[in-house]
């Protein structure tokens, strides 16, 4: 099998496995984020929107050379920052077929400034499988706070809490109440995306949960998101949380930015990634303090209101500072 490995010593494993490429491209076009999906075939019912991605093959000099390789025959989209993500390698990743193979794959984050068209389907990909750019709320509907509390928790709640009550003694309930009360409950901790997913994976109120064969009913998308091909769910909330740590210590978010940008283009942006409403005044006090900035000669155009400076990213920071992130700070927090 292309770009499988097994061990030599047959003691440590039993089956062969098979390294795969995953890549999570993250852009932020008019406030809202984006994550390039694909369409998988083979999946169940609802289940066909995925990240692009592919096996190792021994052309591909490195794992970075191979996504970027896989990504642009699948996407026509080039990709510019990027960084490993993770190494996803649960025991239970098995390819479909006779042969128990054990899938490996390696996932990275690429940051894009634009969701430019990205020129339709490949070649070889399934008919009406053009590559398509998607909101990420659609998958974690729940991880938005920017208009309030999302009505998703109000009904994931309930059912978290039956899931509590199923615990099978006391000793489990309590654990299963800690875990809720530290994802879902109390000070809402945007960088805690992959956990909250795992925590309804567990408690089974995902399609996911139910394996390859779970199907996804349209009414529950606007509640627990639509699911995603294998486990690219999971992989796009690992990302998320990245992405959200990160921009508090690197200045990350300036790789979606233009070059030429408004103040209030850039907290739309940091607002899209983190799910929250930022204090104007205190995000632009920030920026300014960080030295993240400079003004440029131009300005917008003003058809839509009071012409506003441009600015762009300005890079010496990287050397003065040793961490020239956004920290955020919400308008209001979340109830």
């Amino acid at each position: 099998m292309t770009g499988a490995i097994t061990s030599a010593d047959p003691r440590t494993v039993s089956s062969a496995s098979s390294v795969g490429l995953v890549a999570v491209i993250i852009a932020a076009t008019g406030g809202e984020p984006r994550a390039l999906t694909v369409q998988v075939a083979g999946q169940a019912e609802g289940r066909g929107t995925g990240l692009p991605a592919g096996p190792l093959v021994p052309e591909h000099a490195t794992l970075e050379r191979g996504l970027r390789a896989w990504v642009e025959r699948q996407t026509q989209q080039r990709l510019g920052y990027v960084e490993q993500l993770y190494t996803f390698g649960d025991r239970d990743r098995k390819a479909a077929g006779p042969e128990a193979v054990h899938l490996l794959s390696v996932a990275y984050l690429a940051l894009v400034r634009e969701a430019r068209a990205a020129g339709g389907a490949a070649p070889d990909a399934e008919p009406n499988a053009a590559p398509t750019w998607r909101n990420w709320y659609r998958f974690l509907p729940w991880e938005d706070f920017r208009e309030g509390r999302p009505a998703a928790l109000g009904a994931i709640e309930p059912r978290l809490a039956a899931w509590i009550a199923q615990a099978a003694d006391a000793k489990l309930r309590r654990q299963r109440e800690d875990r809720v009360g530290l994802n879902f409950g109390g000070t809402w901790n945007e960088e805690r995306v992959l956990e909250r997913y795992e925590l309804l994976f567990e408690a089974g109120l995902i399609p996911e949960a139910q394996g390859q064969a779970g199907t996804a009913a349209a009414s529950g998308i606007a509640t627990t998101g639509q699911p995603m091909a294998l486990d690219h769910r999971r992989v796009l909330a690992t990302a998320i949380g990245r992405l959200r740590g990160k921009i508090k210590y690197r200045p990350v978010v300036f790789e979606l930015m233009p070059p030429a940008f408004t103040l209030l283009q850039l907290q739309k942006t940091v607002e899209a990634l983190s799910g929250t409403r930022l204090h104007k005044q205190n995000f632009r006090r920030l920026v300014a303090q960080q030295g993240l900035v400079e003004e440029t000669d131009g300005v917008t155009s003003g058809a839509a209101g009071r012409p506003a400076r441009l600015v762009r990213f300005r890079r010496e920071v990287l050397l003065e500072r040793p961490a020239p992130g956004v920290r955020l700070t919400p308008s209001r927090r979340p109830a």
